[in-house]
């Protein structure tokens, strides 16, 4: 018995010896003696102060890598103020600075790769930070709860934003996000709300759930082509929100995605948008048109409920499935509805609220199906979609300037060259009337024909 417990300790014993803790210049390491790298673990006494991670440390005359920091590495230093990260650490493990309660600066070297899970959470005192170009990941909660955060930039290096990574960061005010970010995850930029504005790059296909909800000061958002899923509630409780412009590349806008948009007066549905979830526009109640695009085949439950300003609504023709209270505004402002549709979509009760002085355009084949169908006959007039077509406009200078309008007369969009004009007009649905205004002339046309 002896024998072999003395053969099983020979066995272990390079393994133990292999992981040595030690302490250099203040800072506390774990040397791996065969790989010669040292990883910064966590002080029995608390860091302080400005600390300084160097590249390499030197160890009865061996050197070796400082290559990570370790989980919990500083976890409540509520002395350390600042902190260098040598260029040799690749990783930041989880929770290495959280509680940090009076760290302000951090500089991050040149190699680190992996952001890990709550790596600087709750560091409230923490104002800025610039992620180099070797990280790829920031993971869950890596910021969370840093109030004192303004500014955040992000290198085109890192390719996902984990979930909650900047929840709470109250004061966050600037935030530039590189384009090799895919995908922006569940919660990541919620409750920020100081932040005014915001572009989100082509490289992201994704936008997770609530991932910007509350975002009260966000006035100002773009949406570049490449984005394909906006989550449930991304933007619910922007109230700051004016516009929003879904590329086409977007084939869904979900559950409450604008929700309580209390100041959005202007939405264009990219012409990829298949359907529209329940509650996606709720009490958005400074909206005054819409247009759903010809793709959109079904509008969800109470999708515009509550959006009081409405006054004209223009629903594209393959939409066969239109929900409950999907258009209860709960206003007598509806003045008109377009609906494309030559079939009368399955429609639920209450799918529209006050419509006894609103009139209904539809296609001339399919005035008496709508004449016949609830909710459809109860508007105050079923009259023929109006298919006058192109006419001709003069276009002499670039310093022109071209408006474009729903034949209701409300403003849809300007601008001052006919490329830009064009990607305006080709986002309204195939069938839709339009006017072009350039100086005192305009023209009628149907988008598409």
């Amino acid at each position: 018995m002896k024998q072999v417990l003395l053969t099983l300790i020979a066995i272990l014993l390079p393994f133990a010896v292999s992981a040595e803790r030690v302490e250099i210049d203040g800072i506390y390491y774990s040397l791996d003696t065969g790989a010669k790298t040292a990883e910064v673990v966590n002080n029995p006494f608390e860091y302080q102060g400005d600390v300084v991670i160097p590249n390499l440390v030197t160890y009865s005359g061996i050197d070796y890598y400082v290559t990570s920091i370790a989980s919990l590495a500083f976890f409540r230093s509520n002395n350390l103020t600042s902190v260098a990260i040598g260029n040799n650490v690749t990783l930041i493990d989880i929770g290495a600075f959280e509680f940090c309660q009076s760290l302000v600066s951090v500089t991050i070297g040149n190699s680190v790769t992996y952001i890990r899970e709550s790596a600087f959470e709750n560091c409230p005192s923490l104002t800025s930070v610039t992620i180099p170009n070797s990280v790829t990941s920031i993971g869950s909660r890596a910021f969370e709860s840093c109030v004192g955060l303004t500014s955040v930039v992000i290198d085109n290096s890192v390719t996902e934003i984990g979930l909650l990574a900047f929840i709470d960061c109250i004061n966050l005010t600037f935030v530039n996000l590189g384009n090799g970010v895919t995908k922006i995850g569940d919660s990541a930029f919620k409750n920020c709300i100081n932040l005014p504005s915001l572009t989100i790059p082509g490289s992201v296909t994704s936008i997770g759930l609530n991932a910007f909800e509350n975002c009260s000061s966000l006035s100002s958002i773009t949406l570049e082509e490449g984005l394909t899923s906006i989550g449930s509630s991304a933007f619910q409780n922007c109230s700051s929100l004016t516009s929003i412009i879904i590329p086409n590349s977007v084939i869904d806008i979900r559950y409450k995605t604008f929700e309580n948009c209390i100041d959005l007066t202007s939405v264009i549905i990219g012409n990829g948008v298949t359907s529209i979830g329940n509650d996606a526009f709720h009490s958005c109640t400074s909206l005054t048109s819409v247009i759903i695009p010809n793709n959109v085949t079904s509008i969800g439950m109470s999708a515009f409920v509550g959006c009081s300003g409405l006054t004209s609504i223009t629903i594209g023709r393959a939409v066969n499935n239109i929900s409950f209270y999907a258009f209860n505004t709960n206003s007598t402002a509806l003045t008109d509805v377009y609906c494309l549709a030559e079939s009368v979509p399955f429609t639920g009760s209450y799918a529209f609220s006050y419509v006894e002085n609103a009139t209904l355009h539809v296609p001339a084949n399919s005035i008496e199906a709508y004449k016949a169908a609830d909710p459809w006959k109860n508007f105050k007039e079923i009259v023929p979609l109006d298919d006058e077509s192109i006419g001709t406009i003069e276009y002499t200078s670039p310093s022109d300037r071209i408006d474009i309008y729903s034949v209701d007369g409300k403003f849809i969009g300007s601008a001052t060259d006919l490329n830009d004009a064009a990607s305006i007009i080709n986002h309204l649905p195939s069938g839709t009337n339009a006017i072009v205004r350039i100086g005192d002339k305009s023209v009628k046309l149907v988008v598409g024909r």
